[in-house]
């Protein structure tokens, strides 16, 4: 199994000769080292509505000829750009073929901003995904907040990698990150969603400074690395 980070929280997971792509936001972020139309995959997976993860949904989606996979709301709002879509819920899963995507609970706001109209359209509930191939289970935890859920996760599930946020401001912060690694128990774990925005920047490598102090093994992705598990 490979997985190729591409910045922000996009993660690009190949598995059983097949790809799937979580939250692309390529386009839209200047550390992004590929574009939009060279995005080769079977499924798009949206943890929630805001553009920093859904900008460049659609146009793989289109480009592939492959579904998005969301909350219903958010689906219902991708189908209505012409793609075709897989609604679910938390605690759902939905079999892709080549991976199982778990949806899981996740404490963040989701909802598509209409500048132009002044309107905010409700985009369901954030969340994050447990993606199952291979005999490995990979953590994409989403925009988050600390919660207790993580705990759970952590002694239910053996999680091979967490991707985790931690820059702050949005999501959670370094510190709040750290203690849901120490929650989630994963084997290698990841910082995403910082250093795309001056409001989020954070020293990555401090951070896995900090899980190695906390026995956790922890590694700085830079957009088009590539790891095999």
């Amino acid at each position: 199994m490979k997985i190729i980070y591409h910045g922000h929280s996009a993660v690009q997971i190949e598995t059983n000769g097949k790809s799937l792509i979580i939250d692309p936001f390529l386009s839209g972020n200047a550390l992004a080292v590929v574009k939009p139309e060279a995005i080769k995959t079977d499924a798009v997976l949206l943890t929630h509505s805001h553009m920093d993860h859904i900008l460049d949904a659609a146009p793989i989606a289109q480009a592939n000829h492959i579904p998005v996979v969301s909350n219903v709301e958010l689906a219902a709002y991708m189908s209505w750009k012409g793609v075709e879509t897989i609604g679910m819920n938390i605690g759902g899963t939905v079999d892709l073929g080549f991976a199982q995507a778990k949806m899981v609970h996740a404490l963040h706001s989701s909802g598509i901003v209409d500048e132009e109209n002044k309107t905010i359209l409700y985009g369901g509930l954030a969340a994050g995904f447990i993606i199952r191939a291979e005999g490995k289970t990979i953590l994409h935890t989403g925009d988050t907040g600390l919660s207790r859920d993580m705990k759970l996760i952590g002694k239910r599930e053996k999680i091979d990698v967490a991707f985790i946020p931690i820059g702050g401001h949005y999501t959670m912060g370094p510190e709040d990150a750290l203690q849901a690694a120490k929650w989630y128990k994963a084997k290698l774990v990841i910082p995403v969603h910082y250093n795309s925005f001056p409001i989020i920047k954070q020293d990555a490598e401090a951070f896995v400074k900090q899980l190695e102090a906390q026995g956790i093994n922890g590694k700085v992705m830079v957009p088009g690395d590539e790891i095999e598990i």
